[in-house]
C-alpha cells in the first residue's frame, strides 16, 4: 500500500491497533508510524496472535454448547497462513451470520460475543504500558483509541506517564462534543490529537475509510513530534 499510495496522491504511514488489558477490560492504543519490520514489535504481535487464536477455539467451544455451532478451522487455517492479518471476534460474528444465527455483527455482539453475552470469552493480553512501550520501541507514537467509546478518563494521566503521546478525538463513535470535550483533555495533558473511521473491513459497521478524518494540522504536530524525538 505505501508503494501505491503516491500514485493516488496519498501519503500512507504505517499504522497499527493493539488491544491491551487492564483488569479484565480492552483498552485500545493506536501506534502511528512505526517500523513494521521491527524485530521486538514482530515477537510481540506473534505472541498475541496465538493468544487469539487460543481465545476463538475458546468462543467456538461455548457457540457450541449454546446450540449454535460454527466451523472456525476455515479462519483459524487462514490466520495460521496470513501472519499480515488479524482476526478475531468479527471474523466469528460472520461466521455466524453464514450460519443463520443472526442477521448481522451487531447482533452478534449485541446478544452473544460482546461482554457479558452468553459466548463472550476474555482476553488475555498486555498492559497499557507495555503496548505503549513496544510501539516507542518500534519507532512509533502511541494514541489512546476511542477514549468516549471506553470510557477511560481517569487513565489518561498514568497513560501520559508511560509515555502516551496521543488522545483520538475524531472517531466516529464521538459527537461534536466529545471530539471537543478529548481535544481539551489533550491540550491540557500536552498531548497530541489523532482520528479516523476505525474502518475494521467489516461492511456490517457502516465504517468506510475516510468516513472520519482529522484537520490537516493536526496530522503535522504529530510529523513534527515524531522529528523532534531522539
Amino acid at each position: 500500500m505505501r508503494r501505491l499510495a503516491p500514485e493516488h496522491g496519498i501519503e500512507a504511514v504505517s499504522g497499527i491497533e493493539i488491544t491491551a488489558i487492564e483488569s479484565g477490560r480492552d483498552i485500545h492504543i493506536l501506534g502511528y508510524f512505526l517500523d513494521p519490520r521491527h524485530e521486538g514489535l514482530g515477537r510481540f504481535l506473534a505472541a498475541q496472535r496465538r493468544a487469539r487464536l487460543a481465545r476463538l477455539e475458546a468462543i467456538g467451544e461455548r457457540l457450541a454448547a449454546l446450540g449454535m455451532p460454527v466451523n472456525l478451522q476455515p479462519i483459524v487455517e487462514h490466520a495460521a497462513a496470513d501472519s499480515r492479518r488479524s482476526f478475531g471476534r468479527p471474523l466469528v460474528a460472520r461466521a455466524m451470520i453464514d450460519a443463520g444465527y443472526v442477521v448481522d455483527t451487531r447482533e452478534a455482539f449485541d446478544r452473544w460475543l460482546g461482554a457479558d453475552c452468553p459466548a463472550f470469552v476474555p482476553r488475555a493480553g498486555a498492559v497499557p504500558e507495555a503496548v505503549i512501550e513496544i510501539i516507542h520501541d518500534a519507532g512509533g507514537l502511541a494514541s489512546l483509541a476511542h477514549p468516549g467509546k471506553l470510557r477511560v478518563e481517569p487513565r489518561v494521566g498514568p497513560l501520559k506517564d508511560a509515555g502516551l503521546d496521543a488522545i483520538e478525538a475524531f472517531h466516529p463513535d464521538h459527537d461534536a462534543l466529545l471530539v471537543e470535550k478529548y481535544i481539551l483533555v489533550a491540550r491540557e495533558r500536552r498531548l497530541l490529537v489523532t482520528g479516523g473511521s476505525d474502518f475494521h473491513g467489516d461492511p456490517a459497521h457502516g465504517l468506510e475509510p475516510g468516513s472520519v478524518t482529522m484537520p490537516a494540522a493536526e496530522f503535522d504536530r504529530l510529523c513534527a513530534r515524531l522529528h523532534d524525538r531522539p
